[in-house]
C-alpha cells in the first residue's frame, strides 16, 4: 500500500477546504478565520493534570470535555455508544458534553472565531471547516504527544505503534501532524451483487465489457450509472482521476497535486475524461444533476440505479433505506485501454474522516485523550461494528465478519495488493476541489467534453499556483 500513505497524505477524498492564510474566508457564509482568531483566547487557562502511566497525556480527571461529532454517513453511535462511555470509564470525574451537526462550518467555526471551540471536533461533510486555514490560525492542537502515548489496550504499544503506516502523515502540514484521519476507506463502483447474480451481471474489468454491460442493463429498464450533481460531484471526478491514475499512473496524481505545469491537460486525464463523458452522455441520467447523494443512493436501493460511485461508507449511510435482499459489493473502476500502467484491481483507498483537537479550547489534553480512546483496539472494534467501515488501527478487526459491503471493499483491497493511490490537491486546495466539483457535472451532464474539462481545470491550476497569499503544499 505504498502509494496511499506517500508523505504527506490527508484525506478524506475530498472535502477539506483550504483558504491561503489567516484571513481568508473557509466557507463564505460562515465569516473569517482571521488573524485575531490566532490571539484571542491565547492566555485561556487550559486544564491540566499530573501524567502518570494511568494518565500519560497529564489530563485534568474532572475537566469537563466537549465532543462535536458530524452526524453524516457513519453516523453518530460509536462516539454515544463507544467512545463516550471509554472515556467515562477512565475518567468518571469528567462531564462530557456531546452534540452532533451535519454543518460543521456553519456550527463551529463561529465558536472557534470567538475563542469558545469545543475540545474534540470530527470536521467533515460538505461543510466541514477549512483545515489548512485552522491550522495557520493556530487552532489545530498539534498531535506529537498523542502519538508517543501508549496505547490504550494494545499492551506493549504506543498509539502511533498501533496505526497502519502512513496514517499520521496523512494528518500532517509542513511536516507537522494536526489531524487523526481515523476511518479507512475504498473506494470503487458499488452495485446489488443479488440483483446482479439473477441477472447474470459480472464486475468488468476492461472499458468494452463494462460499454456492453451499460448497454445490457439500459435494456432492462434500469438507468446503468449516475451520481448526485447537487452534492457529490466529488465522488465522480474522484472516478474520473482513479481512471487517469490508471491510465498514466499514480504520478498523474502526484503532478496534480503539486501543480505542475501541464498536469491536467495531460493525456492520461483527457482520456479519462472523454470515458467518463460518453458515459455520462449515453448511459445516466440528466435529473441527477440536481440530486443530493441520498436522492440517487435511494433509486439504487429501488433498483432503479445499477451503479454508483462512493467510498465504503456508502452501506452504513444507506442502512435505514436498504430493502431485505438488496446486498452491496464494490468493484474498481475498469481499465480504459490495454496499455493502462496500472491494472483493472488497482484502487483509490485513504485514511479520512477528520477528528482534530481544537487548540485553543478549554482542555486539549482530554481531546487527545479522547482520539487515544478512538484509537484502541475496542474503540476500533466498535466503530467498524457500528459503521461498516474500518479504521486505521491495525488488525482490530481481523476475523470479524460485519457486512456484505465490508466484505466485498476488503476483498478489493486485498486484490489492489500495493496498487493502492489517491490525491491530496482537494484538501490543500479549495478553489480546486470547488472547480473540479463544478467540472464534472458540465463534464457529465450537461454535454461537455474532455478538453473543456481539462482546459478549465488547467486555468484554475494555474491561477491557484501563481496566488502567492495560496499557501503551497508538496508530495
Amino acid at each position: 500500500m505504498s502509494e496511499i500513505f506517500s508523505k504527506p497524505e490527508l484525506d478524506r477524498r475530498t472535502l477539506l477546504r483550504r483558504a491561503a492564510a489567516v484571513g481568508l474566508l473557509a466557507t463564505p457564509a460562515v465569516g473569517m478565520l482571521s488573524a485575531c482568531v490566532g490571539s484571542s483566547d491565547d492566555t485561556q487557562k487550559q486544564s491540566e493534570g499530573a501524567k502518570s502511566d494511568a494518565n500519560p497525556l497529564g489530563i485534568d480527571p474532572k475537566a469537563p470535555l466537549e465532543v462535536v461529532i458530524f452526524n453524516g454517513g457513519l453516523g453518530t453511535k460509536y462516539a454515544t455508544d463507544v467512545d463516550i462511555p471509554s472515556y467515562n470509564k477512565s475518567w468518571p470525574d469528567s462531564k462530557v458534553k456531546y452534540s452532533n451537526t451535519e454543518q460543521i462550518a456553519t456550527v463551529i467555526q463561529p465558536r472557534i472565531n470567538a475563542g469558545d471551540a469545543p475540545d474534540m471536533i470530527n470536521n467533515s461533510g460538505s461543510n466541514l471547516m477549512d483545515m489548512g486555514a485552522l491550522v495557520a490560525a493556530g487552532q489545530a492542537q498539534e498531535l506529537t504527544d498523542l502519538w508517543a502515548a501508549p496505547s490504550l489496550d494494545i499492551a506493549g504499544k504506543t498509539v502511533k505503534d498501533t496505526l497502519v503506516p502512513g496514517t499520521i502523515e496523512q494528518g500532517e502540514f509542513d511536516g507537522k501532524s494536526y489531524a487523526l484521519n481515523y476511518a479507512y476507506t475504498v473506494f470503487g463502483i458499488w452495485y446489488n451483487q443479488k440483483l446482479w447474480a439473477s441477472k447474470g451481471w459480472t464486475p468488468p474489468k476492461t472499458w468494452a465489457d463494462f460499454t456492453a454491460l451499460c448497454d445490457k442493463i439500459k435494456a432492462a429498464g434500469m438507468t446503468p450509472y449516475g451520481y448526485a450533481g447537487a452534492n457529490a460531484s466529488y465522488y465522480q471526478y474522484l472516478v474520473i482521476l482513479t481512471s487517469a491514475a490508471k491510465i498514466g499512473g499514480p504520478d498523474v496524481l502526484k503532478n496534480i497535486d503539486n501543480l505542475e505545469d501541464g498536469a491536467w491537460t495531460s493525456d492520461a486525464v483527457k482520456q479519462a475524461a472523454a470515458a467518463w463523458a460518453e458515459i455520462g452522455a449515453k448511459y445516466s441520467n440528466k435529473s441527477f444533476l440536481g440530486n443530493r447523494h441520498t436522492e440517487v443512493q435511494l433509486q439504487q436501493d429501488q433498483d432503479k440505479v445499477a451503479m454508483y460511485p462512493s467510498g465504503s461508507w456508502l452501506e452504513n449511510e444507506q442502512a435505514a433505506d436498504t430493502p431485505k435482499g438488496f446486498e452491496y459489493a464494490v468493484m474498481p473502476v475498469p481499465s480504459v485501454t490495454a496499455a493502462d500502467k496500472l491494472p483493472a484491481t488497482a484502487i483509490y483507498a485513504a485514511a479520512g474522516e477528520i477528528y482534530f483537537v481544537a487548540a485553543k479550547g478549554k482542555n486539549p489534553r482530554g481531546g487527545m485523550e479522547y482520539l487515544r480512546h478512538m484509537l484502541s483496539k475496542a474503540g476500533a472494534i466498535g466503530f467498524t461494528q457500528l459503521t461498516k467501515t474500518l479504521t486505521v488501527v491495525q488488525g482490530a478487526t481481523d476475523g470479524l465478519t460485519i457486512s456484505p459491503g465490508l466484505t466485498s471493499g476488503n476483498d478489493m483491497l486485498k486484490a489492489a495488493g500495493s496498487d493502492i493511490f489517491s490525491y491530496r490537491f482537494d484538501t490543500w486546495y479549495k478553489k480546486l476541489d470547488d472547480e473540479a466539483r463544478a467540472a464534472t457535472n458540465q463534464l457529465f451532464y450537461q454535454g461537455g467534453s474532455a478538453d473543456q474539462f481539462c482546459t478549465r481545470m488547467q486555468k484554475v491550476a494555474d491561477a491557484v499556483k501563481k496566488d502567492s497569499s495560496i499557501k503551497k503544499f508538496k508530495r
